[in-house]
Parts: C-alpha cells; sequence; structure tokens
C-alpha cells in the first residue's frame, strides 16, 4: 500500500490534478491517493452524516427520510400497489439497498470528476464507501456482483467506473463475482421515470453461477430500476438474498 501510494504521489507531482473538488495541490502521499485534499474529504463525509445529527434512512431503499418514519414515500406507494415498481417489472427484487451520498452540489461534481474526468485516484476514496457500507447491509459474507455496462461502452469511452471499483474491492480481498451480463438496450439517462422502469426489463443474464448471498453495487440510483433488473436475472438464477449499493442517489 505505501508503493502504492507513492506511485499516486509521484504521479501527482509530475503530472498534477489537483483536488477534484477545491484544485488545491495534494502534496503529501495520503491526499494524492484519494485525489483529494483532506478538508473536501472532512467535507464530504460532514456532509453526509453529520455525527451530532445521526440521519435516519428508509427501511427498504436507504435513501435519507425527511419527515416520514421508516419508509420514505416511493417505497411506501410501491408498497401500497401505487406502482409497485419492483415487482411489476422484476418480480422479487432487492432485499435491502444502501446509499451513500446525494447527487447534487459537491457530491455531484465528485462523480462527475470520477466518471467522466477518468480520475481514478477518486476511486480510492469511493471504493472505501463500499466497503464501508457493506456492513449496513448484512453481517455475512456475500459475493460482490458490479452492475455490468451497456454493450459497448468501455469501447467508447475507454473505460467503465463501476469495474475500476470492482478491482479495487478485489485487491483488498474482497470477493467479487462478475455473473451477470447486460443485454442491449436504450440508455437509461435518455428516458423519463416512466420508460425507466421498463427499459431494463429482462435486459439483464446470468453468465456464471450465482453465489447464495450477492451484493450488486453501482454508481447512481434513480429509479432503483437498474438495480432491480439485476436482482430479477439473480435471483431467477438461484441467488437466495440480494442487497444493493449506490454511491449517489437521484
Amino acid at each position: 500500500m505505501k508503493t502504492a501510494k507513492l506511485i499516486f504521489l509521484i504521479r501527482e507531482f509530475f503530472f498534477p490534478r489537483g483536488c477534484a473538488l477545491c484544485g488545491a495541490a495534494l502534496p503529501d502521499s495520503e491526499e494524492a491517493w484519494y485525489g483529494l485534499c483532506q478538508g473536501c474529504r472532512k467535507s464530504l463525509d460532514k456532509g453526509d452524516n453529520p455525527p451530532e445529527e445521526p440521519i435516519e434512512r428508509c427501511s427498504i431503499c436507504g435513501k435519507p427520510l425527511i419527515s416520514e418514519k421508516d419508509t420514505c414515500l416511493s417505497c411506501r406507494r410501491a408498497g401500497e400497489g401505487e406502482s409497485r415498481d419492483c415487482e411489476r417489472i422484476c418480480g422479487r427484487g432487492c432485499d435491502r439497498i444502501a446509499v451513500v451520498y446525494p447527487y447534487s452540489g459537491q457530491y455531484r461534481k465528485l462523480l462527475g470528476a470520477y466518471k467522466f474526468g477518468k480520475n481514478p485516484a477518486l476511486g480510492h476514496f469511493l471504493e472505501e464507501k463500499i466497503r464501508d457500507t457493506i456492513n449496513r447491509l448484512t453481517s455475512r459474507a456475500a459475493a460482490l456482483c458490479p452492475v455490468p455496462p451497456r454493450p459497448g461502452k468501455i469501447r467508447k469511452t475507454g473505460w467503465d467506473q463501476v469495474e475500476y471499483l470492482a478491482k479495487l474491492l478485489e485487491r483488498d480481498h474482497l470477493l467479487v463475482r462478475r455473473c451477470l451480463k447486460r443485454l442491449p438496450s436504450r440508455s437509461q439517462k435518455t428516458l423519463d421515470r416512466e420508460h425507466r422502469l421498463t427499459n431494463l426489463k429482462g435486459r439483464f443474464i446470468a453468465v456464471k453461477k450465482i453465489p447464495k448471498e450477492v451484493i450488486l453495487f453501482d454508481d447512481v440510483i434513480t429509479t432503483g430500476a437498474t438495480l432491480e433488473a439485476c436482482a430479477a436475472a439473480l435471483r431467477a438464477a438461484g441467488a437466495e438474498k440480494v442487497y444493493g449499493i449506490a454511491l449517489f442517489y437521484d
């Protein structure tokens, strides 16, 4: 680990990016490793969950609750049959979903710098958030499954931000199983909510032996349709427990 951090420090010295949020120089190995200055790292974590103000989260999707109790309005509506997104589209969905940051403000900038700026140092910061979040989902050992990219994405953009996190998790000795394949479909970000909920139905298939307990992870959750479609494919192939992690919720 010390050698890896030194490499990122040398890279930052010769090809400086600066802090992804404030642009400040990154003069030590710890800051270069994360791609963020110490002040911005503290700001990100404090903004998510200030110790003096613990955040209550929905027991189903993991999003912070504002005035509701136990479950958020969207999940209650789904359970009452107003939309029943999870069951209507995919059958059984995720047993539980945990989210980390809102997709707004400095968090939106963070994802943009990582995903579109292709800043690998930020992957170290986000990978730690995935590991921290796993304990909120289950205390048992589970295989981690990255949500697969759209066909042709890597060829078009040069990398996949979720797969990069999967490689970092493997290096930290977590069990990663790439057991899903994504079939061609329209891009979710081009669709409205109604069409997002149906666009991915049946567009994921299991391609390897499926572990009994799986934790899916993705970068952003909006309607939850992607995680639910993946969960349906995993359950159809034999998974008994399926959880989900999203780094950012919109």
